[in-house]
């Protein structure tokens, strides 16, 4: 059975509206008992809707804390248009501090377009997907490296075949204003958010913002300051005199921009990140834990580029991911003007 509205939650009044969906969670300690969701609605007349979820890995912090900052402080006077915030969109997991919910042991991100009649992170990923997506025009989905991996903060988009929506999503990226905007080659797209918001042609942008389960203040920072710039780019704010900071274009050209540890072990990273490195370049070790008198295995770049990604922990496991290698990348051919 889907999960249905709350009967305080309106998408077609003006105002500011704050509910819980409830969902069912019945555990060894409560038979009968709930999961509330919080669900935020904020509208004043006419205008685009976006939408802004975190905490979709539980683990991942900045989107969490900016957009209940935001839920509490945004008014309806301040905005034309709609604005919907989930700041916990996979709650469990936000709870437990973990990528996965700990309820069914699912990842929210790729648990998409969900099942009415699922557990509880497809039952969640329904609501969202037929409730609020198909109502939004725009999708901002926060995330950072959680408690693996560790970001140079950027905002990430991904290749699009239809041309218009590809200019629009690579403007509003550059509008985020992210000290990076990333054009990700995903490793595994199926399930995610981010397909079912690009399938519906609608324009969707995410974030990689730091990582290894805390928040800096720079990050935060970056993650408040973009959703101004969002609201201000699709006019559901009013501009200020606020100047959107000049973003660096990269990718993720093909699969050799991931490093995968070849073994377990301690990693010991070489490079800093933001720094470039080329092709062939000694970029860390890893020790062996087990092998005292074994020599460090060499890790290698398999392209030049500029380090964006490093794992979050010494600690690492086989086929972990433990760097990533971005390239710079030239959006002229999208036709967008990306002078701030």
């Amino acid at each position: 059975m889907p999960v249905s509205l709350p009967d305080n939650l309106t998408f077609d009044q003006d105002g500011k509206f704050i509910s819980s969906l409830k969902i069912p969670n019945s555990t060894n300690t409560s038979g009968w008992g709930s999961l509330l969701l919080p669900v935020i609605v904020v509208r004043n007349g006419n205008g685009p809707t976006v939408l802004f979820t975190g905490g979709n890995h539980g683990d991942e912090y900045e989107g969490p804390i900016a957009l209940r900052k935001l839920a509490n402080e945004l008014k309806p006077e301040q905005i034309q248009g709609q604005v919907i915030i989930v700041p916990y969109l996979n709650y469990p997991a936000v709870l437990a501090g973990t990528r996965l919910s700990p309820v069914d042991g699912l990842n929210m991100n790729r648990s998409f377009p969900g099942s009415p009649d699922g557990s509880m992170t497809p039952m969640i990923a329904d609501f969202v997907y037929r409730e609020l997506v198909l109502r939004s025009d725009v999708v901002v989905d926060f995330h950072s490296g959680g408690n693996s991996m560790v970001f140079e903060p950027c905002v990430v988009i991904h290749h699009l075949e239809d041309t218009e929506q590809m200019k629009k999503t690579v403007a509003a990226a550059q509008q985020f204003g992210a000290p990076i905007s990333l054009v990700l080659r995903e490793l595994d797209s199926k399930g995610m958010l981010d397909t079912v918001v690009e399938n519906c042609g609608k324009i969707f942008i995410s974030t990689e913002l730091g990582g290894g389960g805390c928040v800096s203040p720079r990050t935060l920072k970056i993650a408040e300051n973009g959703i101004r710039n969002i609201l201000q780019h699709f006019e559901i704010l009013p501009p200020d005199n606020e100047v959107v900071p000049e973003t660096r274009f990269m990718e993720t050209p093909d699969i050799g921009s991931y490093i995968m540890a070849s073994q377990e072990g301690l990693y010991e990273t070489l490079v800093g990140l933001g720094e470039p490195v080329l092709k062939g370049q000694i970029i860390g070790r890893i020790h062996s834990l087990t092998h005292i008198d074994a020599p460090a295995v060499k890790v290698h770049s398999q392209i030049d580029g500029v380090l964006i990604t490093r794992a979050g922990r010494a600690s690492v496991k086989n086929w972990d991911t433990i760097a990533v290698i971005a390239t710079d990348l030239d959006v002229s051919e999208f036709d967008v003007n990306l002078a701030v």
